[in-house]
């Protein structure tokens, strides 16, 4: 099966229902099964060919949700490109997954444009508001005056979509997705929601982030309404359930902590909302538990997995919830292994552990990664006989749920964006007064983890901490760059064979909390 043909079974069984809500627009699943063949049309005048790769960078928006069906219609696959990232990183995106289109909105056309110029033969198209760039393909209008095209129908096992994740080793990794993936993923998901009937999905993260843009498959699947905001701010999120009777979500926990902490926000109806999928950041119980009072008809699920992973492994369902803490709580867990979706504890040497023993998460189902797009050695790293080794650690109790103890890679997890310290300290040894730089998540209340550096000077050189953040921002994301900055004088506590102790330098701020992840 492939992605097109969920949009299909949507235009088939609920035609005139309305397929998205976005920008003060409507549109039924007639519009956009209607639609999506002729801007296919489009992207083949724009000189797509079967397995080429398209880039976006782009709000979200109802244009960029029918790129996602378009593409594959025209044969194609999808790179979509992170907003956050600075414009070398984007840059090795493209070029890393040769992507010979890039599709961009008004937010970002003085990158798109920049990115052109450093990317030989990327062709711009034009998917934003208002009138093109002149000189650059209006996509809508385009479509408009093509001819609707037949359905590729590419093979289930092709490649669908690409989407780029930070790297340990310095450079972003493409997580290849293929169409058997998605569908699977998007069935598994379909089936452990408590219902399927009437969802309207609000969409708050970035469809350049697989937990963003993964309901846009199953919402689809199951022939509902896709309400898109461009991004999450507290009160237009809060408007937007009320008025469009929103059912469902996917939210950090910052974010339900900064709804429920808001002065208005007691004057916004919340009562549509039935399940909210919860995940890419700790919930700290208390917060659970005040958000269970305060948002009564939310039924929460939280959710654990990656990208590479098909976007879950666990999910810890509303009734295990209702448990208050103490001993025998699940609140504590990451909950009980998807449907469809094998996960086993690992030990070093192989084995599977017993039940109470930490080990490394591996995750097995149809729905994992084809691999890290044109880099077999990371994916044989992290893909072995059909288990894919997560890098975290977890134990399973008696019961079959996994507790997440803490990270086996040195990832850090800030307001449900993945930083890898060794992106953000390569880019600190480049700073010519560094000698040495570890990087580590630190509790944050607000955003879960804040990234936190711990810098040695060479001798006799100088630099302050606002100093090294500009630099960091020259180079990567704002969003990885450290907050905060500790100076030492002597060298970083190192193992044995030299290696930086990173559990060291972070022990001291995680003392009291109960949750590394």
């Amino acid at each position: 099966m492939q992605a097109t043909q969920m949009l299909n079974q949507a235009v088939r069984g609920t035609p005139d229902g309305v397929a998205t809500l976005s920008g003060g627009r409507s549109r039924t699943w007639r519009d956009v099964g209607e639609r999506v063949p002729r801007i296919a049309g489009a992207l083949r005048r724009l000189g797509l060919a079967r397995s080429d790769r398209i880039s976006v960078l782009a709000m979200n928006s109802d244009s960029y949700l029918e790129l996602f069906f378009a593409v594959p219609w025209a044969g194609g696959s999808l790179v979509p490109l992170n907003i956050r990232w600075s414009l070398a990183e984007n840059e090795y995106a493209i070029k890393d997954a040769g992507a010979s289109i890039l599709c961009f909105d008004e937010s970002y056309k003085a990158q798109a444009i920049e990115l052109r110029a450093r990317c030989p033969g990327l062709q711009l198209a034009w998917i934003g508001a208002g009138d093109a760039p002149e000189g650059i393909a209006d996509l809508d209008a385009l479509a408009d005056g093509s001819a609707p095209v037949p359905d590729s129908c590419v093979k289930d096992d092709e490649l669908y979509v690409v989407f780029y994740t930070g790297g340990t080793t310095g450079h972003p990794k493409g997580v290849a997705l293929s169409h058997r993936a998605i569908v699977y993923s998007s069935i598994c998901y379909l089936a452990m929601l408590p219902s399927i009937e009437s969802l309207r999905f609000l969409y708050v993260g970035g469809f350049f982030h697989f937990s963003g843009a993964s309901p846009l498959w199953y919402i689809t699947l199951a022939g509902g309404t896709h309400v898109i905001l461009p991004k999450f701010e507290v009160e237009p999120v809060m408007q937007s359930v009320g008025e469009h009777q929103v059912t469902n979500a996917t939210l950090i926990p910052t974010m339900v902590n900064m709804m429920m902490n808001h002065p208005d926000f007691s004057k916004y109806d919340l009562t549509s909302m039935k399940t909210c999928i919860y995940g890419g950041a700790p919930m700290p119980e208390t917060l659970m538990l005040q958000a269970m009072e305060k948002l009564p008809t939310w039924h929460f699920y939280q959710i654990y997995g990656m990208t590479e992973s098909g976007g879950f492994a666990t999910m810890l369902r509303w009734r295990d919830h209702h448990q208050r803490p103490g001993q025998g709580s699940k609140l504590r867990s990451a909950g009980q292994p998807a449907i469809g979706v094998d996960v086993r504890i690992i030990r070093a040497d192989g084995s599977t552990a017993p039940n109470g023993e930490v080990g490394e998460i591996a995750v097995r189902s149809d729905a994992l990664m084809t691999g890290y797009y044109a880099n077999p050695e990371a994916t044989r790293a992290v893909l072995v006989d059909g288990w894919m080794h997560t890098g975290d650690g977890g134990r399973m109790d008696e019961d079959g749920y996994l507790f997440i103890e803490d990270r086996i890679k040195d990832m850090i997890v800030s307001g449900g964006e993945n930083v890898y310290s060794v992106e953000v300290e390569r880019v600190l040894y480049a700073h010519p007064a560094v000698r040495e730089a570890a990087v580590v998540g630190i509790p944050h209340e607000r955003w879960g983890e804040a990234v936190h550096a711990v810098v040695v000077l060479k001798q006799g050189a100088a630099a302050s901490s606002d100093e090294l953040i500009a630099h960091c921002r020259l180079s990567i994301g704002g969003y990885k760059c450290p907050r905060s900055i500790e100076f030492r004088s002597e060298p970083l506590p190192t193992t044995h064979v030299g290696k930086i102790r990173k559990n060291v330098l972070r022990a001291p701020y995680w003392v009291g909390h109960d949750r590394k992840i």
